[in-house]
């Protein structure tokens, strides 16, 4: 083929691909793009994605080509042209190309001490049928009702919090009533992850599985939301990541009331109490911008960045070597989000380790009292061996990779 012939092809790429919207990955600007049919999701550059939303069958290479010149200041030759084409094809990303085979998943096997088991056999189905039964929650008068219901929720637990505090270390000597508190508690996260698949299933996503999953001692209900990333809007994927949060403050809307109607002497305050606290306690905690929490999800979709955390330890580590070449790639807000993130990061340790001996000191018992000055070296102790302990589990899975390579 001559390459009059090529500059005159009219490819097209399958319709049905989703395109995220820009996004940063440290330093450099990065799309991605969703294969349904393959179930996969590719990562593509600025120049690349830009080429690919032009491949529609109506313009033709040398069209196409013109637009890349004028934007990008730089001509494409035919054998880039070439190259691109038969990456584009070889991905089955082309209208006249076979998508590749989806691959299965590798599920890790269930055992008694982790595992998970599905619970829903149609997910999207089941969250239909909620959303039809909610429908009327769906309103803008009834949003601004909720959000005003439940700042004024948080505004009375936090002018209560002393007494909350004293109701809620009543419950230690109450263990039943503290093991109520917990199961409700436990509820209260199943509506949280069927908030999340409601909030994202309305607004495009794929809702691909809900289940438990354990690690003794702990069981948690999951909610598996896909394609957050490639919602038109990017308050949707915010509003979908703090849907289980709300969700949580939704469930102890009618818990104040009562508590705070109820006598000071009555044997159900502390109940009412403890669930009241720790089930705000619960819903701000999810909010803290840490991985896997929903405020770290919720800081990246804000900022349009991925992988936050790791980008985050790359920047820092580049500040500390004083690397101004590649400092200089990163722009202004850029510098501020991972520079801000390493600082909150390091600001929440510190206050965890300044916390633990008072808090320690006020839960043990009176001659376990002088083993709480040990607590901040034993957490910061912790915190080290669960770091060694993943460095070591990457590393091993990267020689598990190559191998299998």
């Amino acid at each position: 083929m001559s390459g009059h012939q090529l500059l005159e092809l009219r490819p097209q790429v399958r319709p049905e691909l989703l395109v995220s919207r820009p996004l940063r990955r440290g330093a450099a600007v990065v799309h991605l793009v969703r294969d349904p049919r393959a179930d996969r999701v590719l990562e593509l550059g600025v120049k690349e994605r830009f080429v690919i939303e032009r491949l529609d069958g109506t313009r033709s290479l040398a069209e196409i080509g013109e637009e890349y010149a004028r934007e990008f200041r730089a001509r494409l030759g035919e054998a880039q042209w070439q190259q691109l084409l038969r990456l584009l094809h070889g991905r089955g990303l082309l209208a006249d190309a076979q998508a590749p085979a989806a691959a299965p998943k590798v599920e890790a096997p269930s055992g008694v001490l982790a595992g998970r088991v599905r619970m829903v056999s149609d997910p999207p189905a089941l969250l239909a049928r909620l959303h039809t039964l909610t429908g009327w929650a769906w309103t803008r008068w009834f949003g601004v009702l909720l959000s005003v219901l439940l700042v004024a929720e948080i505004i009375a637990v936090g002018l209560e919090l002393g007494t909350l505090t004293d109701e809620t270390a009543r419950l230690a000597h109450q263990p039943v009533a503290l093991l109520a508190v917990g199961c409700l508690l436990w509820v209260s996260l199943a509506v949280h992850e069927l908030a999340h698949g409601l909030v994202g299933q309305r607004y495009g996503g794929r809702v691909t599985e809900i289940g438990l999953r354990w690690r003794l001692p702990m069981s948690y209900l999951y909610c598996e939301v896909e394609d957050v990333r490639f919602f038109a809007r990017r308050r949707h994927q915010v509003a979908t990541a703090l849907a289980g949060a709300v969700a949580n403050l939704v469930v102890l809307l009618p818990v104040y009331p009562v508590w705070a109607l109820l006598p000071e002497r009555a044997q159900a305050r502390p109940f009412l109490g403890g669930l009241l606290l720790l089930g705000v306690v619960t819903a701000f905690a999810n909010l803290v911008p840490l991985p896997p929490l929903d405020g770290y999800k919720a800081l990246g979709y804000a900022a349009g960045s991925l992988r936050t955390a790791t980008e985050s330890r790359r920047f820092a580590a580049l500040l500390a070597r004083r690397d101004r070449a590649a400092l200089r790639a990163y722009p202004a807000r850029l510098r501020l989000l991972y520079g801000g993130y390493v600082l909150g990061c390091a600001a929440l340790a510190a206050a965890v380790l300044v916390a633990a001996g008072p808090v320690c000191r006020a839960l043990l018992p009176g001659r376990l009292a002088p083993v709480a000055g040990y607590a901040p070296p034993a957490l910061a102790g912790a915190a080290l061996a669960l770091w060694g302990v993943g460095r070591l589990a990457q590393a091993q899975r990267r020689r598990a990779a190559a191998k299998a390579g």
